[in-house]
């Protein structure tokens, strides 16, 4: 060897040990892309050629890629595909604009329709990787702030009775899938109600997380008009125009508005909402909830008495004007046809018994009061402890069929469901919880001094009444999105207090400095 080179490489030692790892790292690529070609080539060949599980596949592991980098930025994409889907396309659409296949069980795909852990769905695989991530970034020894969770006590209590109730139903005969169909909703509301303070920690990630939920919300606008224009305006036996909850966001989108403007929250996100506020308000008429429309009604009643006497005054000048012209509204179409008078037959079907003056809502209240009378029938049953989750409730007036698989499971009036699986015991955790949690949020509500913080706590305690008051005559306790929604709101109230307190707050360590556990 020439005595000149050996003293080179020898004189470069650097050099040498830079030369290793790029060879390393070339190799770790190569075995990293051919292991990956590999189970992508299987997952295509186990599946007969569908191409949605090679695809889930590359989603998943970019969705854990983005996770361990920012955990933030994980949470803001699954509260994305959260709002963005549907979990049913509405009533006389065919399908989804966007899909509904991030909250399809694993078990509708063919190739997995035997295995039975695949009783699970994209969401559930995607909010438990973002729980892993949390817990490994907290093992590898990442500051990560732990924020106090509101009134965990109270929570505790419901969300453990609810496994009682799911325990005791299975324990006398009950059935486990409709058990899971029942109480997954409020699995995710309790899991969303402790995580969200983990994460939502700084005025950032509020602001960015507040801009994912207007600009999905109003996505599902897009999707109203879009189905609007596409059915000629013309809507015949169609009693839908989106999913049963989005109107019901839209409120919430309403009050975050008006919190904006009486407090003086003079930001980007007012400014979008107002833009949008004409078509996003057609939607909604359109998509004819009547629960919603009682919602929106009782929510700024609601947000009145929360606001002082100045800002009341102010509001109530902005609204007799409305009221005034709604009530002539009523007066002209009460008995009118036609997409004009839309609204005003539905708020007339929503006090009318009879069939002459309820029109095509007369089948719809008639089954839901029947509904009612065979749960206080059941309830008489176990009247403390419930029948538990998975048991039919008693029908000794006999349900018409309807395209519902739980139908004899799950009832339109959620409230009353709720004491009929869990009895008053549940019935009254369930209440106390919620009660609590609304004095709490109230008081800190009166507390804040910043506007946008204010704002948004507004919304939260609105979003709860909103909640509440759909689920006396609608499938919204257990509607995933809905749930998802409100454990995210609740989630938000300690982030306002410290927030409100300490505006200069940074972001812990874990995502204000982000690294590659790998690298």
């Amino acid at each position: 060897m020439d005595p000149r080179f050996q003293h080179t490489v020898l004189s470069n030692p650097d050099e040498s040990t830079l030369y290793t790892k790029k060879r390393d790292n070339n190799f770790r690529a190569i075995v990293l892309v051919i292991l990956i070609s590999s189970i992508l080539a299987l997952i295509l060949l186990a599946s007969d050629g569908s191409l949605f599980g090679p695809v889930a596949f590359i989603g998943l592991l970019l969705i854990i890629a983005v996770s361990f980098y920012r955990l933030d930025w994980g949470f803001f994409l699954f509260i994305g595909m959260v709002m963005a889907f549907d979990q049913f396309p509405p009533r006389g659409y065919e399908s989804s604009i966007i899909g509904l296949e991030y909250f399809e069980n694993l078990k509708s795909l063919s190739f997995l329709s035997s295995v039975d852990f695949a009783a699970i769905n994209p969401l559930e695989i995607h909010l438990g990787l973002l729980s892993i991530v949390w817990f490994l970034l907290i093992a590898m020894g990442r500051r990560i702030k732990l924020q106090h969770v509101p009134l965990w006590p109270a929570a505790l209590l419901f969300f453990g009775w609810l496994i009682f109730s799911a325990g005791y139903g299975m324990a006398t005969g009950g059935d486990f899938l409709p058990a899971l169909w029942e109480l997954r909703a409020l699995c995710y509301l309790g899991i969303m109600y402790f995580f969200v303070p983990q994460i939502i920690q700084t005025r950032k990630q509020l602001n960015t997380l507040t801009w994912v939920l207007i600009g999905t919300i109003l996505f599902k606008v897009l999707q109203g008009l879009l189905r609007v224009v596409s059915i000629g305006f013309q809507f015949g036996d169609r009693t839908e125009l989106t999913n049963h909850e989005d109107p019901l966001f839209l409120v919430s989108i309403y009050v975050l508005l008006l919190g904006f403007i009486l407090f003086g929250a003079r930001t980007k996100q007012q400014k979008v909402i107002l833009w949008t506020l004409l078509p996003s308000f057609l939607v909604f008429i359109l998509a004819q909830r009547r629960a919603t429309y009682m919602a929106l009604g009782t929510g700024i009643l609601a947000f009145m008495l929360l606001l002082p006497n100045n800002h009341r005054r102010k509001m109530v000048k902005g609204i007799v004007p409305v009221l005034i012209v709604f009530i002539v509204y009523l007066a002209v179409f009460w008995n009118g046809d036609g997409i004009v008078a839309l609204p005003a037959q539905l708020v007339k079907s929503s006090f009318s018994n009879d069939k002459e003056t309820a029109g095509d809502r007369y089948g719809s209240n008639l089954y839901r009061e029947v509904e009612n009378y065979n749960l206080s029938q059941t309830l008489k049953r176990s009247p403390f402890i419930g029948i538990g989750f998975g048991k039919k409730y008693d029908q000794p007036l006999i349900l018409p069929s309807i395209p519902f698989s739980l139908r004899d499971y799950i009832p339109h009036n959620e409230i009353y469901w709720l004491i009929v699986k869990t009895g008053s015991i549940g019935f009254f955790f369930f209440w106390f919880f919620l009660d609590v949690y609304v004095f709490q949020a109230v008081y800190i509500f009166s507390k804040i001094k910043d506007p946008y913080l204010k704002s948004i706590c507004a919304m939260i305690i609105i979003a709860i009444l909103g909640q509440i008051i759909v689920s006396f005559v609608d499938l919204q306790l257990t509607f995933y999105r809905n749930m998802i929604f409100l454990g995210l709101c609740m989630g938000l109230l300690p982030t306002l207090r410290s927030l409100d307190a300490k505006p200069e707050n940074t972001m812990s360590e874990a995502i204000q400095k982000p690294q590659l556990p790998f690298s």
